[in-house]
């Protein structure tokens, strides 16, 4: 019962049935208490994704914690496409491209500068992420840069044959890149550095505890997009008001989804585990279009929907840019405060051009 009663139970349940009070619609008061119940729900997913990942070690939490979120992330675009239809054409581009930005550069870039302010210099596996690196370019090119030069069909659309090709190779590499973290090269991924605090306060999970934050982990993941997705009117109606371009909600919202992953990642690079903070990184922008794409193809093709995968010209040297400064930041296996500063200085630039095109 004592379990039941902490914060971490009680605020994402609170968020449920305010959902489906159906209050938020109608009242400012609500849509504030919405706000502030989505930003606890976030940190509620944080605390029980760190209860896993305690349990099963690494770097299987950081794994769960991804896929969790991917999953959500797929049903969200699924849904508003078959509910817009041709008006949500780019809606997965769009998603996954904001993400993509905002791991590679922003909670990357976070990670790398507050570990460095807190302790000068730390120490990651770079056999690690060079698979996940690999991988990601890989991805990234089938998915968001082809479309934009094949010939079969016109504009930044792949033709059926092509987009079942991309979809395949998306989850082999995925597939491998899972393979390689877990089983074949799982030791490139553990942690490196010391977790002081692990230390002196060691933690025991008992089946109960784990078996609780692991329902309760997807509980408020699902009540952080479902009010991220509810709160998106009245996001854009402020944004609009202001003459801010409307590509801006999808930003925000996949910020507030990304919320948890970020957090988990920060707090794991201050504790000196910057390997954890990486292998919650990359694993989660591959699982993000490794995942994401095949689903929504699939979807799209069963549907005889048109999707747009392929970026513009502009966007695409960003995502180059922001790859290449990702790779060389972590080419060494050590981390250094510029590499963070330089990769928010990418984030910054996405976020003014997207303001200022």
């Amino acid at each position: 019962m004592k379990q039941l009663l902490q914060w971490t139970i009680i605020i994402p349940i609170l968020s449920w049935a305010l959902l489906f009070s159906g209050l938020i619609a109608n009242s400012t008061i609500f849509q504030i208490a919405a706000s502030i119940l989505l930003i606890l729900s976030v940190m509620s997913a944080v605390h029980h994704s760190e209860i896993i990942a305690e349990r099963v070690g690494e770097p299987y939490g950081t794994i769960i914690l991804a896929i969790s979120i991917t999953v959500i992330e797929v049903s969200i675009i699924v849904s508003l496409m078959l509910s817009e239809g041709s008006e949500a054409t780019s809606l997965a581009r769009d998603t996954v491209y904001a993400a993509t930005m905002l791991i590679l550069n922003g909670i990357i870039g976070l990670c790398l500068l507050i570990g460095s302010i807190k302790h000068y210099e730390q120490n990651f596996s770079t056999s690690s992420v060079t698979i996940g690196l690999v991988s990601l370019v890989s991805i990234i090119v089938f998915t968001l840069v082809f479309p934009t030069f094949t010939e079969s069909v016109h504009g930044s659309y792949y033709s059926t044959p092509q987009l079942i090709f991309a979809s395949i190779a998306c989850l082999v590499i995925y597939g491998s890149f899972l393979f390689a973290q877990t089983k074949g090269y799982r030791q490139y991924f553990l942690t490196n550095g010391t977790d002081e605090d692990a230390k002196i306060h060691p933690i025991e999970i008992n089946n109960k505890t784990f078996y609780t934050s692991l329902i309760f982990l997807l509980v408020s993941l699902g009540i952080v997009v479902l009010l991220a997705k509810t709160l998106s009117p009245t996001i854009e109606t402020i944004i609009i008001g202001y003459h801010l371009p409307k590509s801006l909600v999808g930003v925000i919202i996949a910020i507030i989804i990304l919320l948890p992953e970020a957090i988990a990642a920060i707090i794991a690079a201050r504790k000196n585990r910057l390997q954890t903070s990486l292998n919650l990184a990359l694993g989660s922008a591959l699982a993000s279009i490794g995942l994401t794409i095949p689903s929504v193809a699939a979807v799209c093709i069963i549907m005889n929907m048109p999707i747009v995968l392929g970026l513009d010209i502009k966007s695409i040297v960003l995502l180059a840019l922001s790859v290449f400064t990702v790779m060389l930041s972590l080419s060494k296996g050590k981390s250094n405060i510029v590499y963070g500063v330089v990769l928010l200085m990418n984030l910054f630039a996405f976020m003014f051009l997207m303001i200022y095109p």
